[in-house]
């Protein structure tokens, strides 16, 4: 296992040695980009945004506003801090209970994509920089033609300075899956949220 261990980090270097200097920020673009994904799979899990025992209760609330807002404390997530901001206008007409609850959402919803913009950057930079890690070593290549007529050295130069096209696109990849999973999940918790919370909101003005 050691030596297995010892020959891919061997294997490791020499690839980053034949990408060239391009392949450090390549690097820490593909450090960077796991980071957001793994982020971004934390902070939107059931538990932080809406959890399913929490909706169940709001959705099947019958109007006992003190025993709803003692299991509602029982949770941080999204959802229960904006089930809290409606019971703490819950005396008021149900237009401005609304207006309350809309507020703070859109806070909630800034928060929940948090992490995006990075992503952003990753899907953006990483392939510029593969080709601009390519345009540079055929840039050293083509000015040494004229030094050597084997062409299976400038062959073998050509597709080293490739490398860099090559990684940029798979950081890039993952990344631009990633962005459009949690955008969508972004969409569909929100409207969750949005249809728990329209009627909780309706049960709880009734109830005054």
């Amino acid at each position: 296992m050691d030596y297995l261990a010892i020959s891919v980090t061997d294997a490791a270097f020499k690839f980053m040695d034949k990408g060239g200097i391009f392949m450090y920020p390549l690097l820490l673009c593909s450090i960077t980009g796991v980071a957001a994904i793994g982020f971004k799979i934390l902070a939107l899990s059931p538990k932080r945004i809406a959890p399913a025992q929490l909706t169940a209760i709001l959705e099947n609330f019958s109007g006992d506003i003190q025993a709803v807002s003692k299991e509602i404390e029982n949770y941080d997530s999204a959802l229960s801090r904006l089930a809290s901001v409606g019971l703490r206008h819950q005396h008021k007409d149900i237009q401005h209970i609304s207006h309350a609850v809309e507020v703070v959402a859109r806070e909630e919803v800034v928060k929940m994509h948090a992490g995006m913009g990075v992503l952003d950057v990753v899907i953006t930079v990483a392939p510029l920089l593969g080709l601009l890690g390519t345009a540079s070593g055929l840039v050293t290549i083509f000015e040494g033609l004229g030094e050597t007529t084997d062409y299976l050295v400038i062959a073998r130069g050509i597709a080293e300075a490739l490398i860099t096209t090559i990684s940029g696109l798979v950081i890039a990849v993952p990344c631009v899956v990633a962005h459009s999973y949690f955008m969508r999940r972004i969409e569909l918790l929100t409207a969750r949220m949005e249809s728990v919370l329209s009627d909780f909101v309706a049960a709880s003005s009734n109830s005054k």
